[in-house]
Parts: C-alpha cells; structure tokens; sequence
C-alpha cells in the first residue's frame, strides 16, 4: 500500500517523539513513510523529498525538527501538501526556539504547528485531514474521540464516588 503520510525528522535523537505520530497512524490503520531528512545537513534530499511527495502519493507530511527548526517550513516551501511542524524540545531551550521557527512562518507559506512534542497531536490532525476525504478514516478518529471521550467521563465518575485523597493515591499505584 502506497503510503499516504510522511513522517520527516531533522535527526534519528528526534524518533523516540516523532514514533509517536506514527503509533496513531498505525491506530488509524494509515499507511505512512518514516525516515530522515536534515534540512541543514542533507538539503539536497529536502528538497528532492518535498517536490517527489505529491507524486508519491503523499497526502500530509509531519515534519519535525529542534533548534533552528527549518525542515518543517523550508518542506512547505517546497510542496503544496499540508504540512504538520513538530517543534522537538531542546535542551537549550526547551524546544521553545523550535516552536517559533516553526510557527511563524511567512504568508504564503503555511505550517501547522502542534505543541512541543505533541507528535501524537500531529498523527490525529494528519487523520483528521484524510478522513475529511475518506469515510473509513473519518469513522475510526470520531471512535478514538469517543474513546477518549468515555475514559473522561469514567475517570470524572470515579473521582466523584472516592474523592480526590484516595483517587490520588490510586494514581500514584
């Protein structure tokens, strides 16, 4: 199956956060490509990933970075597929310097941006766009939201019933 989602990382240090984007692909049951692509340190294959993606198949790509941050919008620069920026957190700056770069992009060239981190956020807006497209996608992220939804509300019930001194310790178990 043809992948419909790339997964871009400026650096193999920024998998263990960008795995999770691909989790909730997998969840999803959305086919996607996962791989490195250095936009300081192998430009040559930025741009020859960002202009083949559309030929490919690629509907979304998720692209993520630390620091200086410009895989994300240097890859919306190159292509008309939606990009998704995944500011990695940095140890000089708590990835605070990542979510800037990304997130204040040029018009005419937009990112969208998830929180620090927030690769998982990043796999379900990726879902969100091919399921506004495809039923079948669309009806598996409505259950995950009902999921998330009930697991809620049970928690909220069980708080409600124990108060919050034994719910505390339960969650500490």
């Amino acid at each position: 199956m043809k992948p419909s989602v790339g997964i871009i990382m400026g650096s193999d240090s920024d998998l263990s956060v960008m795995s999770e984007a691909a989790k909730i692909l997998d969840k999803f049951e959305i086919s996607y490509e996962l791989t490195i692509v250095s936009a300081h340190r192998t430009p040559d294959r930025m741009y020859d990933y960002a202009k083949a993606a559309h030929d490919r198949g690629i509907k979304v790509i998720i692209a993520g970075a630390g620091g200086a941050a410009h895989l994300p919008g240097m890859t919306a620069a190159l292509t008309s597929i939606p990009v998704i920026g995944v500011p990695i957190k940095t140890s000089t700056l708590s990835g605070v310097d990542s979510l800037y770069s990304i997130c204040q992009m040029p018009p005419g060239i937009p990112v969208a941006t998830v929180a620090i981190n927030g690769a998982q956020n990043a796999g379900i807006l990726a879902a969100q766009i091919i399921g506004a497209f495809d039923e079948a996608i669309y009806d598996r992220v409505n259950a995950f939201k009902s999921e998330l939804k009930e697991t809620v509300e049970k928690k909220a019930e069980n708080l409600e019933d124990i108060k919050f001194s034994a719910y505390l310790k339960n969650m500490n178990k």
